[in-house]
């Protein structure tokens, strides 16, 4: 399979955290520091997409002046945000990243978050893609997963 063949969905996180247009900066800023995002979808009362807010948001606003207490996810994301739908080839996200510069995209549909795709999500891709080096079965689902790893020799030379 090559990677203009596949889409977001095939390599989408698929379990994301949303927030809520009220969110606090403090709140926020707490979800960005346990280290699982740099960012993350803001969504209306019907869950659709309405921005995006990222730690450089939260630090824009603190050089602006504005307590993370009070400020709000809303008054701070970035409006009309990029996103992708599943069927986005992933070339197209990797020209909408660099053209964009931007870290992550949404996947929508009917304009609610269903995924999200990284920068690290592409790189396993297009590694994976690359050079296939192992087959992962899973008996219990009848799929099969090929995927690459970097050999503990290779490791410690990029080190």
């Amino acid at each position: 399979m090559a990677a203009r063949d596949i889409v977001a969905r095939d390599i989408m996180t698929k379990t994301l955290i949303a927030a809520k247009r009220e969110a606090t900066g403090r709140h926020l800023a707490e979800k960005m520091l346990s280290g699982l995002f740099s960012g993350m979808p803001v969504v209306d009362e019907n869950n659709k997409l309405i921005g995006v807010v990222s730690e450089f948001d939260l630090i824009r606003a603190m050089d602006y002046g504005k307590p993370l207490d009070k400020v709000t996810a809303e008054e701070i994301m970035t409006k009309k945000p990029i996103s992708v739908s599943e069927d986005t080839t992933v070339e197209d996200i990797i020209h909408i990243m660099t053209k964009q510069n931007v870290m992550r995209v949404p996947v929508i549909k009917d304009d609610v978050p269903i995924g999200v795709v990284s920068r690290c999500d592409i790189l396993k891709c297009v590694y994976g893609v690359l050079k296939p080096e192992f087959i992962k079965i899973s008996s219990e689902r009848g799929e099969v997963e090929f995927f690459a790893e970097i050999a503990s020799s290779e490791k410690e030379t990029q080190a």
